[in-house]
C-alpha cells in the first residue's frame, strides 16, 4: 500500500468538500480539467487585490506584475524541464497555440510537402494541422496506432516518413485510451528524416514528469488547467526555432524571447495562478522528500504521484473489467501500467455511454461520455462516434474509497 499523503493533498483542494444535497462529489472528470488547490485560487485573488496593473510601468503594482509575469515563465520552464524561460510560450489554450504555431511553421512549407497526423490524437493536435495543410496545399499522411499495444509503434512511422515530411504531430498520451507513446523513439525517427516534431502532452502533464528537451522533439504543448492550474496553454520549443520562426504579433511587441509570441495583454491573473500551480507540485515534493531546487521538488512530487495513481488505476481496471458487458478500451495488463495514464475508457455491450454517465452523475460521480474530441480514436476503434465511451479519469486527489464507490455504482447502474 502506498504511503502517499492523500489526506494532506485533499485538504489543499476546497472543491473536494463541496456536495450536492448532502451527497459528496467524486471528481472523475479530470481528463477534461482538474480541480485546483487553494493556493491557485488565492493567487488570482491576490493579483486582483494588490497587483492589478498592466506591464511596463514605473509604479509599484506594475513593477510587481512584471516580476510575476516573468516569474511565471520561469516556473513553467522548471515544470517542463526547459533550459530557460526563453523556451516557453503561453497562450489561451493548447489548441490555440497549435493553431498559431501551425500557421507560423506553415509559412515555410510548399505544396506537395507532407504532414503526418495520428489516429490517436485529440482534435487539438489534428484540426489545426489539417487546416494548415489545406491552406498550403500539403499532403496529409495518417499514422495509425496498434490495437494490440494501444500505442503508435515506430515501424508504423517508418512506413510513411518520406523526404517530403515536414512535420510529425503526435501525442504523448491518449485522452481516450490513456496509452503513453514512446515519444523519444518516434521523435528520433522523425528528426532523422528531417521533419519537425510537435507533441501534445496535455494528458501526460498531470501524471508524469516531463523533460521536454530530453525527448528530442521540437515543440511540446500542454494545458495548465489539466494539471491543477488555470485555463492557459503552455508550449515548450527549442530556443533556436522560437527565436527565428515567424511570430504573429503587433509591432510594439519586442522580438526577444519569451515576449515575442505574446499577441496582446497577457491574462496576468492566470499567470499568477500558473506560478501557484507549480508551487503545488513543489509543496507536494517537499512533503515526501525536501529539496533545495525547484525542479528537484517537482521530480519528487511526480515520483509519488505516479506510484499512487498506478495503484488507483490497477484497482479501477480490475474492477471494471470484471463487470459483465464491459470492455476496457485501452491497456489492461497489470504489467503494463507504466504504459498508460489513469484515464480509463469503457464501453458496454448494450448500454449507451451517455446513459451510464447520466446515471453515475445522479450518484455524485462525475465522468464524461462521448468521443471526448478524440474523433480519430473513436473511428479507428469502430465505436459509435457520438456515444463514444464512458471516460473515468483519476487524479492525485482521488482515493481508493472513491474507486470502490464508483465500481459499486457502476455495478448498480448496469444491473438495475
Amino acid at each position: 500500500m502506498s504511503t502517499f499523503p492523500i489526506e494532506s493533498i485533499r485538504a489543499e483542494f476546497p472543491s473536494l468538500a463541496v456536495g450536492d444535497n448532502g451527497q459528496a462529489r467524486i471528481y472523475l472528470d479530470n481528463p477534461a480539467g482538474t480541480q485546483v488547490p487553494r493556493r491557485v485560487i488565492e493567487a488570482i485573488d491576490h493579483f486582483f487585490r494588490v497587483n492589478n496593473a498592466n506591464l511596463g510601468g514605473f509604479f509599484a503594482s506594475s513593477l510587481a506584475a512584471d516580476e510575476m509575469f516573468y516569474g511565471a515563465y520561469r516556473a513553467l520552464a522548471d515544470f517542463l524541464g526547459a533550459g530557460s524561460e526563453r523556451e516557453i510560450v503561453v497562450g489561451p489554450s493548447m489548441t490555440s497555440l497549435t493553431y498559431t504555431f501551425s500557421r507560423s511553421l506553415g509559412r515555410t512549407f510548399r505544396p506537395g510537402d507532407e504532414v503526418i497526423l495520428t489516429r490517436m490524437d485529440h482534435e487539438g493536435n489534428i484540426g489545426p494541422w489539417l487546416a494548415m495543410a489545406e491552406e498550403r496545399g500539403m499532403v496529409v499522411r495518417w499514422l495509425p496506432f496498434d490495437h494490440s499495444t494501444w500505442r503508435i509503434e515506430p515501424e508504423a512511422l517508418d512506413a510513411i516518413l518520406s523526404e517530403r515530411t515536414r512535420v510529425v504531430a503526435l501525442n504523448y498520451a491518449s485522452n481516450l485510451t490513456g496509452s503513453i507513446n514512446d515519444v523519444r523513439a518516434l521523435a528520433a525517427k522523425a528528426r532523422a528524416a528531417g521533419a519537425l516534431v510537435y507533441v501534445d502532452a496535455v494528458q501526460l502533464a498531470p501524471h508524469r514528469l516531463i523533460d521536454a528537451p530530453a525527448l528530442g522533439c521540437d515543440f511540446l504543448a500542454c494545458s495548465a488547467y489539466k494539471f491543477y492550474g488555470p485555463h492557459l496553454g503552455v508550449l515548450w520549443g527549442r530556443e533556436d526555432l522560437l527565436r527565428d520562426m515567424y511570430a504573429y504579433k503587433v509591432r510594439p511587441v519586442p522580438d526577444k524571447l519569451p515576449d515575442r509570441f505574446e499577441v496582446g495583454t497577457p491574462q496576468l491573473e492566470l499567470m499568477a495562478a500558473a506560478i501557484a500551480t507549480v508551487e503545488h507540485f513543489e509543496w507536494l515534493g517537499d512533503l515526501v522528500a525536501p529539496a533545495q531546487d525547484r525542479r528537484a521538488r517537482i521530480v519528487n512530487a511526480f515520483e509519488q504521484i505516479t506510484t499512487w495513481e498506478r495503484e488507483l488505476t490497477s484497482r479501477l481496471i480490475d474492477g471494471v473489467a470484471a463487470l459483465p458487458g464491459i470492455t476496457v478500451q485501452g491497456i489492461t495488463d497489470p504489467d503494463l501500467m507504466d504504459h498508460r495514464v489513469p484515464t480509463v475508457s469503457v464501453t458496454h455491450s448494450s448500454r449507451r455511454s451517455a446513459d451510464i454517465a447520466r446515471e453515475l452523475a445522479k450518484r455524485g460521480i462525475f465522468v464524461w461520455s462521448g468521443h471526448n474530441f478524440a474523433l480519430e480514436v473513436a473511428r479507428s476503434l469502430g465505436l459509435d462516434e457520438e456515444d463514444g465511451v464512458v471516460r473515468i479519469g483519476l487524479a492525485q486527489y482521488n482515493t481508493i474509497e472513491e474507486v470502490d464507490a464508483t465500481l459499486r455504482a457502476l455495478e448498480s447502474v448496469l444491473t438495475g
